[in-house]
């Protein structure tokens, strides 16, 4: 018996990394189908956790600017990059500015948390809204660019929607998708969806910012120093800072200058991370 189960094994060991690749490239498949203004909540359980969390920050202290989007714009308050948390405080304490950002999501993701309690109740005076860089991901499928272009801007037509509806009385500001150059192929899409957005733009209830000239140039080539040297998409340091610069002028119409004193709830970071 014995010898029989270990030749079942042997027999089926040899098609596991068949199996493997055929799921792989089954959900990738199901990633590129999937329809952006469609709610589509995570799966992980470390995503679940980060809902929560997000959930109860959402009933503390007092939000005025309500930050939205994926890891580029968590990674900037979160607690786990102290670094980048440490700018995100000297360039924004006194306006009560809060980080709902959530690494890896895409445009579906985060209409699912929107929809799902995380922004219930708030009714935040500014929203920077930042998503869609994972809707393009690092290459360009075979469907063609025009596809990912017609359905990022769908889905971020449909996160405006639902933030109109959860919070009326804000003011969006539609941050442009910056540039990334682990694929330069991929930056016509990222213009087509930023040539897009520029039209939601009403420069009133919606306003429309891009600093990709700032980061990149012409051809979407990035500028030293400006996004990390390992993944080419996040921002470093220097990045966040122009991201900032730009915001200030419009929170300082908007909100006033910065109080001396700040209510926003604590910051969260990563729930896997060990503290």
């Amino acid at each position: 018996m014995r010898v029989r189960s270990l030749l079942h094994v042997q027999r089926f060991v040899p098609a596991i990394p068949v199996l493997a690749t055929f799921v792989a490239g089954f959900a990738a498949a199901r990633l590129l189908s999937a329809q952006a203004d469609q709610p589509v909540p995570r799966a992980d359980k470390n995503s679940r956790t980060a809902h929560e969390q997000l959930l109860a920050k959402a009933k503390q202290g007092r939000i005025d600017v309500y930050f939205e989007g994926d890891s580029i714009t968590r990674r900037w308050g979160a607690t786990d990059y102290p670094q980048l948390l440490e700018n995100w405080k000297k360039n924004f304490f006194g306006w009560n500015a809060a980080d709902f950002g959530w690494g890896a999501d895409r445009i579906e993701n985060i209409l699912w948390r929107l929809e799902n309690g995380e922004i219930d109740g708030i009714n935040p005076k500014v929203i920077v809204l930042l998503a869609g860089t994972n809707n393009v991901g690092n290459e360009v499928p075979a469907a063609g660019a025009d596809s990912v272009v017609e359905n990022a801007t769908k889905g971020l037509q449909a996160v405006v929607r639902v933030i109109q509806s959860k919070a009326p009385d804000a003011v969006i500001i539609l941050m442009g998708i910056l540039p990334r150059n682990d694929n330069m192929d991929v930056i016509p899409e990222i213009d087509g969806i930023n040539a897009n957005l520029a039209h939601l733009a009403d420069g009133r209830r919606i306003r429309y910012l891009n600093i990709n000239d700032q980061l990149a140039d012409a051809d979407g080539r990035l500028r030293e120093g400006m996004m990390n040297a390992n993944d080419k998409l996040h921002p470093t340091v220097r990045g966040y800072q122009l991201w900032a610069d730009a915001l200030k002028p419009l929170f300082t119409e908007l909100l006033g200058p910065p109080s001396k004193e700040d209510h926003a709830p604590a910051p969260t970071g990563d729930p896997s991370v060990s503290r």
